[in-house]
């Protein structure tokens, strides 16, 4: 009896099982990669609005800066005082400032280097492993001697790494402003062996320094609408946000040193000679070739001696986000001037001789080509100068002032390489007054809204400077390796400037790709010139986001791109479109033996009315060998009548006429949804281009097909034949499949 009540209940719980329907797929949420960006940008407000512009509430603050600084030459020391009177535009009132202590990364405290994995090294070199564990490191760092406000009265300060927290009496209100000093000084670094983006090189043959001096005092940190104060610690990688301000600086070097710095000289008289003012005046009226203002016979001579008595160069610059200094007395000076409008603006470089012929040939001339360039994509160079300095193994930038490495062999001699590497940093560099020292974003978080849209603009100056110029970044076949990759040494663009693993590749090349082409494939040069030049108007002098650079490129493009900012800059998907299938149909007015099938008949049902003209394919059940031939309309009976009653003899003579229909199948493995660029090849060797908008992708993310009516037989078909998409794979690319080349060929 149990048994079988035991097998009773089996069956019928068998029954229940059969009886039970189906389950339904679970729903999913919208994945498609054309939505919209609302998961991904900020809200717009008051202070940043929705078409990408700064709000009628935005507003920012300022800090002016009174510095006077000494250069002590033989024990490479800086020291100095600064006033900074600090205004506060926010309406909330500010309990207490910060300021950033870049130096302090130099410092034996320093957290930087123990924030990196290391490993034994198998081989190393005796002084470098010297160096690396039996030395004591660097003294680097600031020492705050004190902070005063106004009246003398110390402030309550915190130092944090290399950040400074200034403690107020009572909170500083809208509208507010309030002065205070600092005296610091700091040991400078060789940073040819301790590394850094400043301090000095040594020349052991006469044994002298030069100086590219920057982060060199305290600076005032951000605060703004989007974080408060800029809290990012300087961990040597993510670069640097400050606010604008004027600057009155004072700098007392030796006697025989040459001198630049950001701002206008305001006693040249004082600090040139005779002969150099003559020199300058000239210069500011050649407009076509340098002027030397301090020649290399007189650098090497003065180099020999060093002299114990001082100058003091005095400078001033108004609208300024930092500051930075260049001095030796090896220097040699050569100056140009360029013009913008009515304003003159001086083109300068300095130079040790160990850097020509190559620079006086060069720099100078490279330097005014870049500030035209960039100006006639964003606006005219506001500042009265820009300055190249070359210092070997060096490339950075601050406002009217940049470092830049390249020099020839110690005979003179220089390869290519050398030549356009050094073009390359030093357009690259000068353009960086551009973005970010104008058009003014937030370096420590952001690398890539400086140096993705900086190498962007450095590739237009490039190829405008020469045509055949080598440029590395760029093109999108040369971001192809990077974004071939292994995806775990990838991250998307839009990764915060610490965490980036492939710097150069990540923050320098995909932008700078992504932006060419968007450019030269997407928008075409009017409707992208005309976005970008709105934003960098927009935001000049001023602390654009990345939601306002891509908001206002689509505002003033007119062109919804959210897909292109998300696959792009939001993720590490790759460009890879192939060619699956191609079919050649042929036209018929017989019907084909599928032709009854529901699924056709829905396909067909509203061309359905009246008589029928079939498409069929070569190898289908209905195909004819008699049909494989050009197609010719007076031979469909069907398709003639309607063509003979619904057109006169003229407009029939009027209509296309195509005789060869092939249908194209293309597939995606790729993630990044682009356009689709295909390029017919004749078999008479002429070619037919057409260019599908990325939105082809949109309802099929998979797989997509285009027929294509043609007037003579196709031989080939060839997916983005000029390489403008970064496809990673080619190998899939064409029709008949061909032996192609290795994407690291």
């Amino acid at each position: 009896m149990k048994i079988l009540s035991s097998l009773l209940l089996l069956c019928a719980v068998s029954v229940v099982a059969q009886e039970t329907p189906k389950p339904k797929e679970q729903g999913h949420t919208d994945e498609n990669k054309f939505r919209q960006m609302y998961d991904l940008l900020a809200t717009p407000n008051m202070y940043r609005t929705a078409a990408g512009a700064p709000g009628p509430a935005y507003y920012q603050q300022k800090a002016d800066y009174k510095m006077d600084i000494e250069l002590d030459d033989k024990n490479a020391k800086l020291s100095g005082v600064e006033t900074i009177t600090y205004h506060n535009n926010a309406q909330e009132p500010l309990e207490y400032l910060w300021m950033q202590l870049d130096q302090n990364e130099k410092s034996r405290t320093s957290l930087s280097p123990l924030q990196e994995s290391t490993k034994a090294d198998k081989a190393v070199s005796v002084s470098g492993f010297s160096r690396k564990y039996l030395e004591e490191g660097f003294d680097g760092g600031f020492n705050i001697e004190h902070v005063k406000d106004a009246s003398g009265k110390a402030l309550k300060y915190t130092v944090n790494q290399t950040m400074m927290r200034i403690d107020l009496p009572t909170p500083l209100k809208h509208g507010e402003k309030i002065s205070f000093s600092v005296k610091w000084w700091y040991n400078i670094n060789n940073y040819m062996k301790d590394g850094g983006r400043s301090g000095y090189e040594y020349f052991e043959k006469d044994k002298n320094k030069l100086y590219v001096l920057a982060q060199f005092y305290p600076r005032m940190a951000v605060y703004n609408d989007v974080e408060g104060w800029q809290n990012m610690q300087f961990w040597g990688a993510g670069e640097f946000a400050l606010p604008f301000g004027d600057f009155e600086v004072n700098i007392t070097v030796p006697a025989d040193h040459f001198l630049d710095a950001t701002g206008v000289l305001q006693n040249r008289k004082d600090v040139y000679t005779d002969e150099e003012m003559k020199r300058y005046e000239l210069a500011t009226k050649s407009f076509d070739k340098p002027v030397i203002i301090r020649t290399q016979a007189e650098a090497t001579e003065i180099e020999k001696g060093f002299s114990d008595k001082k100058k003091t160069w005095k400078f001033k610059a108004e609208n300024v986000r930092d500051f930075g200094i260049s001095t030796s007395r090896k220097f040699i000076c050569d100056m140009m001037a360029v013009k913008f409008g009515d304003r003159v603006v001086m083109a300068e470089s300095l130079y040790p001789k160990e850097g020509n012929p190559l620079w006086e040939e060069y720099s100078t001339r490279a330097v005014a080509h870049t500030l035209k360039s960039y100006s006639k994509y964003t606006f005219d160079f506001p500042y009265p100068k820009a300055i190249s300095v070359n210092a070997q193994d060096q490339g950075m930038e601050y406002p009217m002032i940049c470092w830049n490495f390249g020099r020839p062999d110690a005979d003179g001699k220089y390869t290519d390489r050398t030549k356009y590497g050094m073009l390359g940093v030093i357009i690259h560099e000068v353009g960086h007054n551009f973005f970010p020292m104008i058009v003014n974003s937030d370096e420590r978080q952001w690398t890539w809204m400086d140096e993705g849209l900086n190498t962007f603009m450095e590739y237009l100056a490039e190829t405008s400077f020469d045509p055949n110029f080598p440029a590395d970044r760029g093109p999108a076949k040369k971001i192809v390796p990077y974004m071939s990759g292994a995806q775990s040494g990838l991250e998307p663009i839009m990764t915060n400037s610490e965490s980036i693993k492939s710097f150069g590749n990540n923050a320098y090349g995909k932008p700078a790709t992504a932006l060419n082409i968007l450019r030269e494939t997407i928008l075409g040069h009017d409707l992208f010139d005309y976005a970008f030049k709105t934003y960098a108007n927009r935001w000049k002098f001023k602390h654009p986001t990345p939601d306002d650079f891509f908001r206002t490129m689509e505002d003033a493009s007119g062109t919804d791109l959210d897909w292109f900012w998300r696959g792009w800059f939001y993720t590490t998907d790759f460009n890879d479109i192939g060619i699956k299938e191609v079919k050649q149909y042929y036209v018929s007015a017989e019907k084909p033996k599928d032709f009854d099938k529901p699924e056709v008949n829905r396909r067909n049902r509203r061309q359905m009315a009246g008589p029928l003209v079939y498409m069929v394919a070569e190898g289908d059940a209905n195909f004819k060998p008699e049909m494989k031939k050009a197609f010719d309309a007076k031979e469909v009976q069907p398709l003639n009548e309607y063509l003979e009653a619904n057109f006169t003899a003229e407009q029939r003579a009027k209509l296309d006429n195509p005789k060869y229909f092939y249908e194209v199948s293309f597939n995606k493995p790729g993630g990044l949804v682009m356009p689709l660029i295909v390029q017919l090849t004749f078999e008479d060797g002429t070619t037919e281009d057409y260019t599908f908008p990325a939105q082809i992708w949109r309802k099929s993310d998979a797989e997509v097909s285009r027929v294509f009516a043609v007037k003579k037989a196709v031989s080939k078909i060839q997916i983005d034949s000029k390489e403008e998409t970064a496809d990673i794979d080619v190998s899939n690319n064409t029709w008949p499949k061909e032996a192609v080349k290795s994407k690291f060929d």
